[in-house]
C-alpha cells in the first residue's frame, strides 16, 4: 500500500492535464478555506412559485415507468409516479397511494388500505382497479402483456392481486417475503390509459407538460396533491446536457439552477457562484466484467485486476478523496446488510502480475472498457484505471459512447469486455444482490455461481432477520471471493444548487425530488 507515491503522483499529473484542458471558465480565485455561498440548504423561508432548469446527464429511455430500466430516469420520473409506499429522506418507507397495510401471520398476503379521494394528473380518482391493474402489470400477471414492460423479479412471487372492496387490495403470494414492500414503490398509473409512452399520468407531486427527446422533460405543479404545501415550485425543467463542458459553461451562465453528480474539478469551477452539496450517491460503482468474455471468465483474471486497481488512488484523483471504496456489490446505506470487504484486495502490482501468470497471461493482455460517455464521474474513472493497469502490464482501452448505446450494446445485450457504471437499488437488500442470479435478466455481467443461487434463495425465503442479514452479508463474501466485479466506491454526490434555492434533500436512493426545493424569501 505504501509503494504507491511516484504512481500516484503520475496520475495526478495526468488528471491535472486531463482538467486543464476540460476546466477552459477561467482562474480559479480565492483560497480553499475561503467562504463560498454554500449555506445550510434547509434554511431560509419557502415562497411558493417559480421555475427552475434541472440538468441531467441523460436522456430518459421511457415515459412509461414500468419500462424504464436507467437509473438515471427512475431518478426523474420519481417526481411525476408514486407507488404503494415511497421512500422518505431517512430510508424509511412511508404511505403514498395506500395508507396503511397489514401482513397476515404466515406472510404471504399482504393487505393495503388505499387513500381516499387521490386523483390522478388527469383528474381521475385513483381507483383500487388502477391498483389491481398496475401491481399486476408489474408483476406480468396480465392476460395481455406488454413486452416492453420490466417485470420486478420480487414480484414474480405474487400468484393474485385482489381489490376486496373500493377502498382494499390484497396481494397474495407463493412464498412468504418479509421484503416485499420494498418492492410496491412501483408506479401506479390508470388501468384504462393507452399513452404513458407518450403523454405519462401519475399521482405525484408533478405532472407531464412535454417531452423533447435529447432536450427537455418538463413538468408543472400538481395542484391536487395530497401533501400540504408541496411542492412549492409551479415548474421545473429537466435540461437533457450529455456534454460535461456545455454543463459547465450553461450553469457559470446562469442557465441551469441546479445539477447533481458533478466531479471534484467541476465542484472547484463552481463553488464561488454556486452552493455545493454533498451527499452520497448509493450506488456501487464499479469495473463490471463480463464474466463469459476471454479473459475475464478466467477467476483469476479477475482477481489480478483487483489487485492492480488502487480503489483509494481513484477518489483522490478523481473525487478530491470523496466517497467510500467498497469491496461488493452493496453500499454503506444499507448499513445492518453490509459487509466491509473494502480491504479484500489490498493494492498489489506483485500479487497482480503473479496471478496473471498463473491465469496464463505472463505478458499481460489488452481489453476495452465501454463507457457511457454522458457521465465524466466514470469517464475519469477509467482514465486513472488504463493508467493502474499499465504497472501489471496490462493495456486497456476506453471506448466512449452513446447512453442510448450503452443501455442497447452493454445491459441488454451484454456485447462488451468491461464497462463502468453505477448500479442503484430499491429499498431492499435483495434488489442489490439479486442481479448476479445466474438466471435474472439484469446479470448484465453474466456471472454464474450455483453456491450463490442457492445462498441468495435462502436469503429470500429467510424469515428471521439476523438469519436473512447472515444471508445478504455470505452473498456479498462470495462476490468478493470470485471478484465478480472490481468494486470501487460509493461515490460522493456533488450537487450545484443556485443559492437562491433551499431544500434539496438528499435519499438513501437514485431519485431526484423536486417536491421540496423552494426559493428562499429575499
Amino acid at each position: 500500500m505504501k509503494k504507491r507515491s511516484h504512481f500516484t503522483l503520475f496520475l495526478l499529473m495526468v488528471l491535472v492535464l486531463s482538467i486543464a484542458l476540460y476546466g477552459c471558465g477561467g482562474d480559479k480565485t480565492g483560497t480553499d478555506d475561503e467562504k463560498t455561498p454554500a449555506d445550510d440548504m434547509s434554511s431560509g423561508t419557502p415562497v411558493n412559485g417559480g421555475s427552475v432548469v434541472v440538468g441531467i446527464s441523460q436522456d430518459l429511455d421511457s415515459l412509461d415507468p414500468h419500462k424504464a430500466v436507467a437509473a438515471g430516469t427512475k431518478e426523474v420520473l420519481f417526481n411525476v409516479f408514486e407507488g404503494l409506499y415511497k421512500p422518505d429522506k431517512d430510508g424509511n418507507l412511508v404511505p403514498a397511494v395506500a395508507e396503511s397495510y397489514e401482513i397476515s401471520p404466515d406472510g404471504k398476503v399482504y393487505t393495503f388500505k388505499l387513500r381516499q379521494g387521490l386523483k390522478f394528473h388527469n383528474g381521475n380518482l385513483v381507483t383500487a382497479d388502477d391498483i389491481v391493474y398496475s401491481l399486476k402489470r408489474c408483476a406480468g400477471l396480465l392476460d395481455t402483456t406488454d413486452p416492453a414492460v420490466v417485470v420486478e423479479s420480487a414480484l414474480t412471487n405474487v400468484s393474485e392481486v385482489n381489490k376486496t372492496d373500493e377502498t382494499t387490495v390484497e396481494v397474495v403470494l407463493k412464498e412468504a417475503d418479509t421484503e416485499l414492500i420494498g418492492f410496491l414503490t412501483s408506479a401506479v398509473i390508470p388501468e384504462n390509459y393507452d399513452k404513458q409512452d407518450t403523454a405519462p399520468v401519475g399521482t405525484g407531486p408533478f405532472k407531464f407538460v412535454s417531452y423533447t427527446p435529447l432536450e427537455s422533460f418538463v413538468v408543472e405543479k400538481n395542484e391536487d396533491y395530497y401533501v400540504a404545501g408541496k411542492p412549492y415550485l409551479d415548474k421545473v425543467t429537466f435540461k437533457i446536457e450529455p456534454n460535461a463542458d456545455s454543463v459547465i459553461m450553461e450553469l457559470l451562465a446562469g442557465s441551469i439552477d441546479i445539477f447533481p453528480y458533478l466531479t471534484d474539478a467541476q465542484a472547484e469551477q463552481l463553488k464561488d457562484t454556486f452552493t455545493i452539496t454533498e451527499g452520497h450517491m448509493n450506488l456501487v460503482q464499479g469495473l463490471f466484467l463480463n464474466n463469459k468474455a476471454e479473459p475475464f471468465h478466467n477467476v483469476k483474471v479477475r482477481q489480478a485486476l483487483n489487485y492492480a486497481i488502487d480503489k483509494q488512488a481513484i477518489l483522490d484523483l478523481v473525487a478530491g478523496g470523496k466517497g467510500t471504496v467498497i469491496g461488493s456489490n452493496m453500499f454503506p446505506g444499507f448499513a445492518k446488510y453490509y459487509e466491509d470487504l473494502a480491504d479484500k484486495y489490498p493494492y498489489d502490482i506483485e500479487k497482480a502480475k503473479t496471478l496473471l501468470a498463473e491465469a496464463g497471461y505472463p505478458d499481460g493482455f489488452t481489453f476495452t472498457i465501454t463507457v457511457p460517455s454522458n457521465y465524466k464521474f466514470h469517464v475519469d474513472t477509467a482514465q486513472v484505471i488504463v493508467e493502474q493497469l499499465k504497472q501489471a502490464g496490462i493495456t486497456a482501452r476506453i471506448q466512449q459512447i452513446e447512453w442510448a448505446s450503452w443501455i442497447n450494446d452493454v445491459y441488454v445485450g451484454r456485447n462488451y469486455e468491461a464497462t463502468i457504471i453505477g448500479l442503484d437499488a430499491k429499498l431492499a437488500a435483495r434488489d442489490v444482490l439479486e442481479r448476479y442470479n445466474s438466471a435474472a435478466d439484469n446479470n448484465f455481467v453474466n456471472y454464474s455461481n450455483p453456491q450463490y443461487d442457492e445462498t441468495l434463495a435462502k436469503a429470500i425465503e429467510a424469515q428471521d432477520d439476523a438469519e436473512k442479514i447472515n444471508y445478504y452479508k455470505k452473498l456479498q463474501s462470495i462476490l468478493a471471493e470470485d471478484a465478480a466485479a472490481v468494486y470501487i466506491q460509493d461515490p460522493a454526490l456533488l450537487v450545484a444548487v443556485n443559492p437562491k434555492l433551499g431544500g434539496y434533500t438528499f435519499y438513501p436512493v437514485y431519485v431526484l425530488d423536486m417536491a421540496s426545493v423552494y426559493f428562499k424569501a429575499e
